[in-house]
């Protein structure tokens, strides 16, 4: 069994709020990144829109977005079948869920997937929940895996399905105990 990573040390890397105005870029990384996951811009937007907080972009050295990440509160038991409208965050969230993350190639190997999982971890804490989810998708599982993610048992096959034949729903315990 894989021991759950608690990221420490405080929130790092050039990682900043999404805005409207970074939905074209991250559409054309969406498409370039996630070919096999195609989903419209007002969805990704709407996730934008319902959790700020949970929705960033990595600029490139000229600012332009690198990377993004798209997340927010929800079920486990339940992840949001891709590109589905989620219409509100629940009321009772048991989990921070990681709709997608994407790096461009010329700003991996910086910490930037560190970085953001200490941002979503912190967003995670500072509304009681103790889990990450996500969807591991197009060969991503050992990345995941790798990150301390672990398969998660007895989600409905409809959804993960959404996601293509790889599809893996994954989640990551999130410490309570905040390091320094």
């Amino acid at each position: 069994m894989t021991q759950p990573i608690s990221p420490s040390g405080p929130p790092s890397g050039t990682w900043r709020r999404m805005g409207a105005q970074d939905l074209p870029a991250v559409m054309a990384l969406a498409t370039t990144m996630h070919p096999g996951c195609p989903e419209r811009p007002d969805v990704l937007d709407e996730r934008r829109r319902l959790c700020p907080a949970g929705c960033l972009i990595l600029p490139d050295a000229q600012g332009k977005p690198g990377g993004y990440v798209l997340s927010h509160p929800w079920r486990m038991a339940r992840p949001p079948a891709l590109d589905t409208y989620l219409h509100h965050l629940p009321v009772r969230a048991d989990c921070w869920y990681l709709h997608d993350i994407a790096i461009s190639p010329a700003l991996r190997g910086r910490g930037a997937m560190h970085a953001a999982l200490r941002i979503l971890t912190r967003h995670a804490r500072q509304n009681t929940l103790r889990w990450m989810t996500l969807m591991a998708a197009e060969g991503a599982r050992p990345v995941w895996t790798h990150m301390g993610f672990e398969p998660m048992p007895d989600i409905p096959a409809d959804i993960t399905a959404t996601y293509g034949a790889d599809a893996c729903p994954m989640r990551r315990a999130i410490s309570t105990t905040v390091q320094a």
